[in-house]
């Protein structure tokens, strides 16, 4: 990550972003809820990214360096809150379920942050309390740290749908399937069908905010058919890529 701002109170507001948009690197002494209503955002840190369309929001926890993109229009509601305020007991980012009620208590709560301060703490009261029992999402991509991981993952970045196998990708950049293996376990904890699914996910994401048409993003993104790209994104994110949009 680049140098960072500190920016000690994390700010509750709504921001009207164009796609591609994005705020630098800076950390908060607060927690802060990043929403996009419209459009996916996405949040990196040192550890990876975490990418959020409208049915999930990113927790970042007080302290950690972090920086925002948007694709596509998006409406970015920010809701920073204090260090005592963690119902779920998060120590780093998550993507979180976000459902109904708590969208629409995240809307009204960053609409007017200027607003009568006990109206406010009801708001505030109530949407602590849903995102108690707002679950983690297994919606990260983890960055690699040995030089051979590196390399195997700058490839699939490039073009998320070579289908080259491990060892193939290993014979590419000097390294052996076995290694590679434990190192996707070891660095990523996830094996490497997992990450890469993952990292196709993330770029269909981008792909829908940005307009492209649904088979083009399955192709594009290394799926053998429009119905296999449905049927991953629909397990994953709870809807249909058309849905979503």
């Amino acid at each position: 990550m680049p140098v960072s701002r500190h920016i000690p109170v994390a700010p509750t507001v709504l921001r009207r972003l164009a796609a591609g948009a994005g705020i630098d690197a800076h950390r908060h002494d607060d927690h802060q809820i990043v929403y996009a209503a419209r459009g996916v955002v996405s949040v990196a840190t040192g550890q990876g990214r975490w990418i959020a369309p409208a049915n999930r929001a990113i927790w970042v926890p007080a302290g950690a360096v972090h920086e925002h993109r948007v694709h596509g229009r998006t409406d970015l509601h920010l809701v920073g809150l204090p260090v005592t305020a963690n119902p779920l007991g998060l120590a780093g980012p998550a993507v979180l379920e976000v459902g109904p009620l708590l969208r629409e208590l995240i809307i009204e709560y960053t609409r007017d942050p200027g607003g009568d301060p006990a109206e406010r703490a009801r708001l505030l009261a109530v949407l602590l309390d849903r995102l108690r029992y707002s679950p983690r999402q297994p919606v990260h991509l983890p960055t690699p740290r040995d030089p051979r991981l590196a390399a195997v993952c700058a490839l699939l970045h490039a073009d998320p749908a070579d289908g080259r196998t491990l060892p193939e990708l290993g014979a590419r950049t000097g390294a052996s399937e076995r290694t590679l293996s434990r190192l996707f376990r070891a660095e990523l904890h996830m094996t490497f069908p997992q990450w890469r699914t993952q990292l196709r996910l993330h770029h269909a994401l981008i792909l829908l905010a940005e307009g492209v048409p649904v088979t083009a993003v399955a192709h594009r993104c290394g799926w053998a058919s429009a119905s296999a790209f449905i049927d991953a994104f629909r397990r994953t994110f709870g809807h249909t890529p058309g849905a979503g949009r």
